[in-house]
């Protein structure tokens, strides 16, 4: 049997909901959404830069592209159905596909890759929603 090659990818994406050039749109909520302290019911799409530091204006490496919604009603829990696609360096042109909170697809040179994958929110503005999540 083939030795499983081992990779470790670590990147941050910037999930930006204001200004004028936002990477997340709401594209749905409901009448329980203003009731929830954790927003239970929205859906937001997302755009958002992959770069190597926290920084926005750190090297880019590619694209976090995909939904997340708010889908806990009692403590903040997301539901997230991402690509990150890789547009520079070693894994340019390919694919990570993250379902749920830790599971993952791929393409690519990640191509029937498993594994999984450490969200921690690096900064978050409670009254722009502006998050920089660290992916590990």
């Amino acid at each position: 049997m083939k030795k499983e090659k081992l990779t470790h990818l670590h990147f941050y994406f910037h999930d930006i909901l204001s200004g004028r050039n936002p990477t997340v749109v709401r594209v749905a909520e409901s009448p329980l959404t203003n009731r929830s302290l954790t927003e239970f019911d929205i859906v937001n799409m997302a755009d958002d830069l992959l770069t190597v530091g926290p920084e926005r204006g750190s090297k880019a490496v590619g694209r976090a592209q995909g939904i997340y919604a708010s889908a806990d009603m009692n403590e903040v829990g997301l539901l997230m159905v991402m690509n990150f696609a890789f547009k520079e360096g070693k894994y340019n042109g390919s694919t990570l596909s993250l379902l749920g909170r830790n599971a993952v697809l791929s393409g690519g040179v990640f191509r029937l890759a498993r594994g999984y994958a450490e969200a921690r929110t690096h900064q978050f503005d409670y009254r722009t929603g502006d998050a920089v999540v660290e992916y590990n």
